[in-house]
């Protein structure tokens, strides 16, 4: 009787519990999705703005100069960015403020209005957790809960943006620490994430679709050819990490004021631009992204991609790091496709799920992204090109407050 007893009450507080983070993960998963729908749509306008009025890429050093100049006079911890969402979370103290939401919302519309060339994850995952942590401080929840809803608030942005309510799910368990999965968090980060895509689909958000063909798993050939892509696609994406905190402490240590710093990577921008002859790499660089899954492209629209996008974020402009590590990717697995004699699409879909991985030390998120976006049927290689992406790239991350348990 005594152990009837027992598991009856653990089964009253299961239910309790999932009760408690059903309703919160409801709230929190609604409030991300709608936001983060809202920025997606205001993305899209400001993208069909610019390329329909090139004269406005002009502007970049002075949209760069305002955000840089909001940030400084109001934004306070918020020009941490992820990074403070990820101490946060690690440390279980600081406090995540809710104007970083409205601040990352408009610097990043402002850097695709004008031309700078950024991501958006960082800005989905910067809402989803602002949002998050002021549902928390309102409902007065203690320490551990405003940890896991701040988390389910990262997991729901980030797969709001992409589409991807599973690799969101996963994301927001596995991003803060390297060799750490937070499981505590696990059935916040799934409602919330779920949700947050079903508003989403509510109002008619639609994400790129690209269509990787698949290749036989049973040649070892083809198996070795992707093992030695993507080493190269780890070593890039150290490449590009490691670049991008250089150019921020070398922008940093030169030019205290940040506003004067934003203007001069807008210049540096626009002259790279004027000089390339190309705009396809400004903004999200999507057209880019599903032209290399079809065609050639130039073997050096990669290192062009990373030095862009460097510069951007190492000068203060706002956004994300993923489109762009997708971008970066998926144009190195295009040029390597003809030197190894592997189908273009295959290959660039390889390179750019390897690039991610790589770059944000999440293989298990990475790897069930590319499950979402391109089906299971190159599961066997898109599972080694995460294990071994993620291995070569080494300690270089592009959070520099992720905790590494591994090295520990």
């Amino acid at each position: 009787m005594n152990l009837l007893y027992e598991n009856l009450n653990d089964i009253k507080l299961v239910f309790r519990n999932f009760l408690k983070w059903f309703v919160l993960s409801l709230i929190s998963g609604i409030g991300v999705g709608t936001v983060i729908t809202l920025f997606l749509k205001s993305l899209q306008y400001a993208t069909n703005v610019r390329e329909n009025n090139e004269w406005m890429l002009y502007l970049l050093p002075f949209g760069g100069a305002l955000v840089s100049y909001l940030y400084f006079k109001y934004g306070k911890d918020s020009s941490k960015g992820n990074n403070l969402i990820i101490e946060r979370i690690n440390e279980g103290k600081g406090h995540i403020p809710f104007r970083m939401a409205p601040l990352v919302f408009f610097g990043t519309f402002i850097t695709h209005l004008f031309g700078g060339s950024a991501g958006r994850e960082g800005t989905g995952v910067q809402i989803g957790a602002s949002i998050c942590a002021r549902i928390g401080e309102i409902l007065k929840l203690n320490k551990l809960d405003l940890t896991i809803i701040i988390t389910s608030g990262v997991s729901s942005g980030f797969g709001v943006v992409f589409g991807t309510p599973i690799a969101g799910t996963i994301f927001g368990l596995e991003v803060s620490s390297i060799g750490k999965m937070r499981y505590e968090a696990i059935i916040p980060c799934l409602i919330s994430s779920y949700i947050g895509n079903y508003i989403a689909t509510l109002f008619n958000i639609q994400h790129s679709h690209y269509h990787m063909v698949d290749v036989s798993s049973k040649d070892p050939v083809i198996f070795y050819k992707v093992i030695l892509c993507a080493i190269l696609f780890g070593l890039v994406s150290k490449v590009f990490a490691e670049f991008t905190h250089f150019l921020k402490k070398v922008f940093s240590d030169k030019i205290q004021n940040t506003s004067v710093k934003s203007f001069i990577g807008g210049i540096i921008i626009i002259i790279l631009i004027l000089l390339i002859g190309n705009r396809m790499y400004l903004g999200l660089s999507l057209e880019l992204l599903a032209k290399s899954f079809e065609s050639p492209v130039i073997p050096y629209a990669f290192i062009i991609k990373l030095l862009l996008t460097s510069i951007t974020l190492a000068t203060g402009f706002q956004g994300g790091e993923v489109t762009p590590l997708f971008v970066i990717g998926a144009t190195l697995g295009n040029f390597l496709a003809n030197i190894v004699g592997l189908p273009i699409s295959f290959l660039a879909g390889i390179g750019m799920i390897g690039v991610f991985c790589g770059g944000t030390k999440t293989p298990l998120a990475s790897f069930v992204m590319g499950l979402e976006i391109f089906g299971g049927g190159n599961i066997k290689y898109i599972f080694v090109a995460c294990v071994i992406s993620y291995v070569f790239s080494g300690k270089s991350g592009i959070y520099t407050s992720q905790k590494n348990i591994t090295i520990e």
